[in-house]
């Protein structure tokens, strides 16, 4: 974003402090100065089924990288596009700068097909205020093989130093997710969700496990773990193919075209899972941290998402979360874009929603148990489950 600045995830006001205490559920890599919790067993919080309200959250922090730690958020791209907003993050460690490199990667793709984007890159630029992206999401069909659900993908990031935080079970949509953390502070979370397949009805069930049957071999493998966690020691021509391959892994569907009908019929009981037949790992969105602003005009929710509509961007009804609340989200509609489908066996094309831009507002508050300033890191199930319907197609 050519003249945006990027901001920390974990900027409260310049002031420098503590992490959170970890809760039960959290065997995560803490955001700050590398300081990590020990792994552990957890368990899933469920929108359906409240647990205690530390379970709804991820260890806070309030550390706040300076203003001087911060650059410009992208720049001209010599095809006339605009380099993704990772680039400016300062590290010299190769993994992370691998991460950050494929993060643009899937940026740029993700900015060219949602046009609302461009709209909000626009709105920042005009309001002088800042960008930080918070989270990414991304979803997958899980049947009884391993190289499907949440891990098929996740592994790669684990490889580049990500580590999983926080469960989450979305119970009326045959979900479960996994919130992941890097221990550099200012790497986006992520977000993966998984559908639960077998808790589906056997004719549903049947289509989607037939399409996983025919999921690439050559996907995110072994070799290729390895190659990531030692990129390190790679040439730069060889590190550059692993980022290609890392790409493509994460770009579109890895089991080929769906019939048309096998589509329509899966939607029927799951709009999520139709969504991952048609655009396999994709991002489903990237976010804005909506206290990176820095701007009056722009520095709520609310002020954001009501400028964005001025612009001529659909929004989604209502925000997710109360005033005052830790966590608060809201979206744009999602886009329709024509994906490539079979019909009868031959290659058509078929109006499909694809993804949206989420807008995420996280204000710091101050901790019952410590009275210290923290800021709530994870995800609201009651919120999440509401968000995953941005993506229907009627």
């Amino acid at each position: 974003l050519g003249g945006i600045a990027a901001a920390s995830a974990h900027d409260l006001g310049g002031e420098k402090a503590s992490v959170f205490p970890a809760t039960s559920l959290a065997p995560c890599a803490l955001a700050g100065p590398l300081a990590r919790a020990p792994r552990r067993l957890f368990t899933c919080a469920s929108h359906t089924k409240p647990s205690h309200p530390l379970q709804q959250r991820l260890p806070s922090t309030h550390i706040a990288p300076s203003k001087a730690d911060r650059g410009m958020a992208g720049a001209a791209a010599p095809a006339g596009g605009i380099l993704g907003p990772h680039s400016v993050i300062k590290s010299d460690v190769p993994a992370e700068r691998f991460a950050l490199d494929l993060f643009d990667r899937l940026w740029d793709g993700y900015r060219q097909r949602v046009e609302y984007v461009r709209t909000y890159e626009s709105l920042v630029l005009e309001q002088g205020a800042t960008f930080f992206n918070d989270h990414i999401a991304l979803r997958t069909l899980a049947v009884q093989d391993s190289r499907t659900g949440i891990s098929s993908i996740s592994r790669l990031f684990e490889a580049l130093g990500y580590k999983s935080a926080e469960c989450y079970n979305f119970e009326d949509k045959n979900l479960s997710a996994l919130y992941f953390q890097h221990a550099h502070p200012k790497l986006p979370k992520l977000f993966i969700s998984e559908l639960k397949t077998w808790e589906l009805s056997k004719e549903t069930g049947g289509i989607i496990s037939n399409y996983m049957s025919k999921h690439s071999q050559d996907h995110i493998n072994d070799e290729m773990l390895r190659k990531v966690r030692d990129v390190g020691s790679l040439s730069p021509a060889d590190r550059a193919v692993l980022l290609d391959k890392a790409t493509q892994c994460m770009t579109g569907p890895q089991w080929g075209l769906v019939e048309l009908e096998d589509l329509k019929a899966v939607n029927k009981e799951s709009q999520y899972g139709a969504w991952v037949l048609v655009h396999g790992y994709s991002v489903n969105h990237f976010t804005s941290l909506i206290n990176s602003h820095e701007t009056a005009s722009l520095d709520t929710i609310e002020k954001t998402a009501d400028a964005l509509a001025a612009k001529g961007v659909p929004m989604k009804g209502t925000i997710e979360g109360e005033v005052g609340s830790s966590l608060r989200q809201t979206a744009t509609e999602a886009v329709m874009i024509d994906v490539p489908v079979l019909s009868q066996g031959k290659e058509t094309k078929a109006p499909w929603s694809y993804a949206y831009f989420e807008l995420a507002q996280r204000d710091p508050y101050t901790d019952p148990a410590t009275g210290k300033l923290v800021r709530n890191e994870g995800f609201m199930s009651n919120q999440a489950t509401n968000l995953f319907e941005m993506t229907r197609t009627k």
